[in-house]
């Protein structure tokens, strides 16, 4: 179990983890809730029709990370628009996909990262400062969501786009500032994909 999860009996996922671990993650999992911002105000009228109709924002992110996490529906990077009237409509289409779309999409984010920050500040230290992460179905889910949008992030900070990009850091030297990110990088996606194989049927 010591470095990836495992399936519980009846579903569910368990991981041991270190106190190192836990407080990278819950520090990885803080600064992911910092970057996506606060959800409405805890002391605000609960109005579910005017929630139902609150729009967001219809202008994409300037952080990179935020870009990454929150992008454009219909403008694609990688293509390049026949012309600018197609490009104008891209971006119209994708300003009113974003303006109905991204406070969901920032409150699905925001409680998936809430979840692990809770979950492991509710963990029982067992021997030598360790202990074991049982997760129900639902909170394996919740985890898988957070440990994309954080590798997503680190991925986005270290300007990863594929593979390639990937495959490069494996070989970079001690000494490189950005080492100890793609380590956490590296070992978020061991978890991440030991999480989707407890999942599957």
């Amino acid at each position: 179990m010591p470095g990836h999860f495992e399936p519980l009996p009846g579903g569910g996922a368990a991981v041991a983890l270190d106190e190192v671990e836990i407080s990278i993650i819950r520090s990885l999992a803080v600064q992911l809730l910092e970057l996506i911002g606060p959800g409405p105000a805890e002391d605000a009228p609960a109005d579910p029709l005017a929630e139902l109709f609150a729009e967001g924002p219809s202008e994409p992110p300037t952080d990179p990370v935020l870009k990454r996490l929150f992008p454009d529906a219909y403008c694609d990077p990688e293509e390049q628009p026949a012309g600018p009237q197609e490009a104008a409509e891209q971006r119209a289409h994708s300003a009113e996909f974003r303006r109905y779309t991204e406070n969901d999409l920032r409150a699905g984010k925001r409680e998936n990262a809430l979840a692990v920050v809770h979950s492991l500040n509710e963990l029982s230290p067992k021997g030598e400062g360790g202990a074991v992460l049982e997760l129900s179905p639902q909170e394996s889910r919740r985890w898988l969501g957070a440990l994309n949008d954080l590798r997503l992030a680190i991925g986005s900070r270290l300007e990863i786009t594929d593979e390639d990009d990937a495959d490069d850091l494996y070989t970079l030297p001690d000494e490189d500032p950005r080492k100890p990110m793609v380590m956490a990088y590296l070992w978020l996606g061991g978890l991440q994909e030991t999480l989707v194989s407890t999942l599957l049927p």
